[in-house]
């Protein structure tokens, strides 16, 4: 049986991660003030002050804290993403339109590890760029590399991917707006391309707002089914991991079954589907949720140091760019097939 932890033990334990979390709560907090004021995304100016101020992680007050908030919030932060998603979204949609969103998540993951050995990488970048990319950006990065067996680099590669699907998710919130309209797509047929395509939340909202009300809503509705994604890809991977006999790899032996994490996830989005429940929760929720994946991306910041980033290379960059363009077609010629048979859609 177990013993319960004593009140000095945990009193002890607060005090070691205490010093860490408040530096990367502090770089949170400058990120979301210097984004909500500038608009440049927030994660991303997150990571790139927690990359400046990375000597803090080598001092011995801080490597605690910074590791819990890097590690540990990082996995509520996700687990509570569920509460954003329901079934009911499914239904809304309409199942051509949910068919092409689920396979076009599922195609770029298969094409970014079907293609990553021409750019020199392994199943690990693959997996984790084409899932950032196909699923929700920097939270699904963080979601994908909290259950891939850990090596030397798994800390740059993460890095070198939010860094990434955030930049790539700028562009296209700027880009892609202009391109639906090119392709003579309507309010509804925008915003379901514009939230199957662009990685981030945030840069799908803006990009779908900047349209119409109808496009925002649409998107950020499309956005939502993306995200459901996270927990079933993430599960799926796990198990084949296990099942590859990955274990002989460093440190996983470690990787979950079933991540709790994931069971977080999907037991929030049932309960979100069968509960009516009120705003103030579901709303609180997803602020914490940003709030704690915020900490956690600038912890990450703090554990990397610059010169690392330069080993991931232009290769990484430009598989990066190659999925993005991938699902970008996908959706493109999916949404237009669509157009031009009606009945398909409806």
């Amino acid at each position: 049986m177990r013993s319960i932890p004593s009140t000095s033990v945990l009193t002890a334990s607060v005090q070691d991660i205490m010093p860490g979390l408040l530096v990367a709560g502090i770089i949170a907090l400058a990120s979301k003030f210097i984004s909500e004021h500038y608009g440049a995304p927030a994660m991303l100016l997150a990571l790139l002050l927690g990359i400046a101020l990375n000597f803090l992680s080598s001092d011995a007050k801080c490597s605690a804290g910074i590791a819990f908030s890097a590690r540990k919030l990082l996995r509520v932060g996700v687990a509570l993403l569920g509460l954003r998603v329901s079934f009911d979204m499914v239904a809304g949609l309409g199942w051509p339109i949910v068919l092409l969103v689920v396979g076009a998540v599922l195609a770029t993951i298969a094409f970014g590890l079907a293609i990553s050995r021409l750019f020199g990488f392994q199943y690990r970048f693959a997996f984790l760029s084409a899932g950032s990319v196909a699923i929700c950006g920097a939270s699904a990065a963080m979601a994908i590399a909290a259950i891939l067996p850990r090596d030397e680099r798994s800390e740059d590669r993460l890095v070198f991917t939010v860094v990434g699907v955030t930049v790539l998710s700028t562009v296209a919130m700027i880009l892609y707006p202009i391109l639906g309209s090119w392709l003579g797509f309507d309010d509804r047929t925008a915003g379901i391309y514009l939230g199957a395509t662009i990685h981030d939340v945030a840069q799908v909202v803006g990009a779908g707002f900047s349209m119409s009300q109808e496009t925002g809503e649409t998107a950020t509705l499309v956005k939502l089914l993306r995200v459901s994604m996270l927990a079933p890809v993430v599960i799926v991977a796990a198990l084949v991991i296990r099942s590859a006999g990955l274990s002989a790899l460093s440190e996983a032996a470690k990787v979950p079954l079933i991540p709790m994490f994931v069971v977080g996830f999907v037991v929030l989005a049932t309960l979100n589907s069968l509960v009516n429940l009120p705003s103030v929760v579901t709303e609180g929720a997803n602020a914490l949720s940003s709030w704690l994946l915020l900490v956690a991306i600038a912890a990450v910041g703090l554990k990397t140091v610059p010169k690392d980033l330069l080993k991931v290379g232009k290769a990484a960059a430009g598989l990066l760019v190659a999925e993005t363009l991938f699902l970008a077609i996908v959706v493109g010629v999916g949404l237009t097939f669509i157009k031009l048979n009606p009945a398909v859609g409806g």
